[in-house]
């Protein structure tokens, strides 16, 4: 089942969205596959530090975020992934790995990578390695208040 804190804050502010079951997946891009959606339509939810506070960014599950982007949009001295340990028990309900984007709900800033406006949807894993949301991406802003700016790593040249 979903993040019941997400899905009652998703009703209470009267969100359409749709919840996919697919098999049990870790990564973002298993997710992707596993839910048929092609991996740059999926969004995942990366923790960071950003002068030691936690903060989330979202990004396509086939982008890796730029630190130094972020550090520069963020306007802070010092941006790191922080680790699992660092941040899990601030999603209680939520499977380690499976935090949805809602930073909002978890008193995290949220930081949001450029190209995730250009779809009409948002899709992202809603608590669970089994489950994902699907809701429409002007929702998503519009709850969410994301700061948005280009925060992926450039693809390495071959």
């Amino acid at each position: 089942m979903p993040s019941s804190k997400l899905k009652a804050f998703l009703d209470k502010e009267g969100v359409r969205y749709v919840t996919v079951t697919h098999s049990t997946a870790y990564t973002a891009q298993e997710v992707a596959a596993s839910a048929h959606i092609p991996g740059r339509e999926l969004a995942k939810t990366v923790i960071v530090k950003l002068d030691g506070e936690m903060a989330m960014v979202v990004m396509p599950a086939t982008a890796k975020v730029d630190l130094a982007l972020l550090r520069e949009v963020a306007d802070a001295d010092k941006a790191v992934l922080a680790t699992e340990q660092e941040f899990e028990s601030r999603f209680p309900e939520c499977s380690a790995g499976a935090m949805p984007p809602f930073g909002n709900l978890y008193n995290m800033r949220v930081y949001a990578d450029e190209s995730l406006t250009q779809d009409e949807e948002i899709a992202f894993n809603a608590g669970t390695h089994t489950e994902l949301m699907r809701l429409g991406y002007g929702d998503f802003e519009r709850l969410v208040k994301p700061t948005v700016a280009n925060l992926a790593l450039a693809p390495a040249l071959v």
